[in-house]
């Protein structure tokens, strides 16, 4: 019997915004994204990952969702995403949707009907309202901040106009967080699974998977004593959430998946991949940690022996939607994702962080386990830091007061042809910009101009899928060979072993591995056969050795 096929896969996030425009008016959808599924198919992935194409306000891209059973008419119908899982499953491409279970939109109908029923009702019982503190109420019930920045709570003006109680959202005001003690709450997501279920979708990636239920005691964070455990995460209450929707899609035919997304250290991670929760989790912590042969070999041990324990297997990533992107990270002298520091203050070197970036794909689609590539990624695009202030949309940047650019410089569109803005996003004469502006250096990072040249990085991503694919690297186990500190190499099944150049320095490539064949390198090797082939710094190469 075959393994899972998520266990393996390699999956594609498309940010749907910024995918592909059939309509012209500035903005990704439905009919752009079925346009394009050939060249999804084409780079080697195996499934793709849509960003939230529910209705909503779009005040957070759509993770503020105002109806989970619809699709926002921006993007297209619920007919249309429907002939999008049915072409797809044509392409032998699997789809997974984003489902945001934490929190929803202002505008959904159940908050407006908690806004209007008032203190103490079974509506507001959906959500986590309180009454203020001091003479009047008129302080939050406790000092929690939202993650885009300010309080966490805002005060609501009751039907007779006059200040009332408070609700949570750990993110932007507009999202107020669901209740997940309520067993209505509960109900309405498992409907809401099987809706999508019942449409043939092969799973889920759930969003801010570890923050569903909060400490019912809701306290301050002042009070808390040193090392303690977020109140506003990781609670155990949660874990029976996800055994209730694993049972769920345990039903339905064809290995359907969850993938968590959590933000926590790999410890707490794990205790969500207990055999009748979620499946896997994103692993994030090749994004924290530096360009740096021992770091990184501590994290790719440390998520290996987790996923022995657990049975999960990990899903590596180096980038998404959420975070600067790959080349402009391993550009800068502090190769980590470093919160809370303007990007455009950070002296960046694209032609290092192209480089590395190109050695961490291969690194990275060489371990077992699935794989998560972020839309651009396969073409090198960089973090675009130079938005205009009126062009910016991430609510961080106004919640922050200014402070925090957010995150649309990994959102701009992608560029697909031509040697101007769209770049081939929106048709020819289309009738608005893109709803981000994309640099005009991209035009040398087109889709089209990367196609037919074998040195580009989309070339290289599509070569290390489909070897990746033949050899089946994403199952089976993985032995560290002996390497100096600067590097490192590991050997697969198959007769496969990759080594990486995390150094100054060159290193001699048969010190690394014993191998007959260079099989693909990510830059090109220094030295010839007969005087010794060199693995150049920041350089990664796949090697047959058998």
């Amino acid at each position: 019997m075959s393994d899972p096929w998520w266990r393996g896969a390699a999956i594609y996030q498309l940010y749907i915004r910024s995918f592909a425009d059939s309509g012209g008016d500035g903005i990704g959808d439905l009919a752009g994204m079925r346009a394009r599924l050939g060249y999804l198919r084409d780079i080697g992935a195996d499934a793709v990952w849509v960003n939230p194409w529910y209705v909503s306000p779009m005040v957070d891209g759509g993770y503020d969702v105002a109806d989970y059973r619809d699709i926002d008419p921006v993007f297209g119908t619920l007919a249309d995403a429907e002939d999008y899982i049915r072409e797809a499953h044509r392409h032998r491409l699997r789809v997974i949707v984003d489902m945001v279970p934490n929190h929803c939109s202002s505008s959904h109908p159940w908050f407006r009907a908690a806004l209007a029923a008032g203190p103490g009702s079974a509506e507001r019982a959906r959500f986590i309202f309180r009454p203020g503190k001091g003479t009047n109420g008129e302080l939050p019930p406790n000092d929690w901040v939202s993650g885009f920045g300010g309080p966490a709570w805002t005060r609501v003006t009751e039907v007779d106009s006059r200040p009332g109680e408070w609700y949570l959202h750990l993110f932007a005001a507009e999202q107020p967080d669901f209740n997940w003690e309520n067993p209505e709450v509960r109900s309405e997501f498992h409907d809401i699974l099987r809706f999508w279920l019942d449409r043939d979708v092969d799973g889920f990636r759930v969003d801010a998977a570890d923050t569903l239920v909060k400490d019912p005691a809701l306290p301050d964070m002042a009070d808390l004593p040193a090392g303690a455990p977020s109140p506003q995460r990781g609670q155990a209450a949660s874990h029976e959430v996800f055994r209730g929707w694993r049972r769920i899609l345990a039903a339905y035919p064809g290995d359907r998946v969850l993938i968590g997304e959590i933000w926590l250290d790999l410890h707490d991670r794990a205790a969500y991949h207990a055999p009748d929760e979620l499946h896997t989790s994103f692993s994030f912590d090749l994004i924290r940690h530096p360009w740096s042969a021992p770091a990184m070999r501590q994290v790719i041990d440390a998520t290996l022996k987790s996923a022995t324990t657990t049975g999960a297997p990990p899903t590596w990533l180096l980038g998404n939607h959420d975070v600067t992107r790959v080349v402009t990270r391993y550009g800068r002298g502090d190769t980590r994702l470093v919160p809370d520091v303007q990007a455009a203050d950070i002296p960046t070197d694209h032609a290092l962080g192209t480089r590395r970036a190109r050695a961490a794909a291969l690194l990275t689609l060489a371990l077992p386990g699935s794989v998560c590539i972020y839309q651009g990624d396969e073409l090198g695009l960089w973090e675009v830091e130079n938005i205009p202030a009126d062009r910016l949309q991430d609510p961080v940047w106004e919640a922050s007061g200014h402070a925090d650019r957010g995150r649309d410089g990994c959102r701009v569109p992608m560029p697909w042809s031509g040697a101007a803005a769209p770049f081939g996003f929106s048709p020819d004469g289309a009738a608005a910009e893109p709803w981000l502006p994309q640099p005009a250096a991209w035009r040398d990072l087109t889709v089209a101009a990367q196609d037919s040249d074998p040195a580009s990085t989309l070339s290289l991503y599509r070569d290390a899928l489909r070897i990746r694919a033949e050899a089946g690297l994403g199952g089976g186990p993985m032995t560290w060979l002996q390497t100096e500190r600067g590097a490192l190499a590991f050997s697969r099944p198959g007769g496969l072993a990759c080594a990486v150049n995390l150094s100054g320095h060159p290193e001699k490539l048969t010190a690394l591995a014993r191998h007959r064949e260079v099989l693909l390198a990510s830059a090109p090797l220094e030295g010839s056969p007969d005087d010794g082939r060199l693995l150049p710094p920041d350089t990664a190469v796949w090697l047959r050795t058998v």
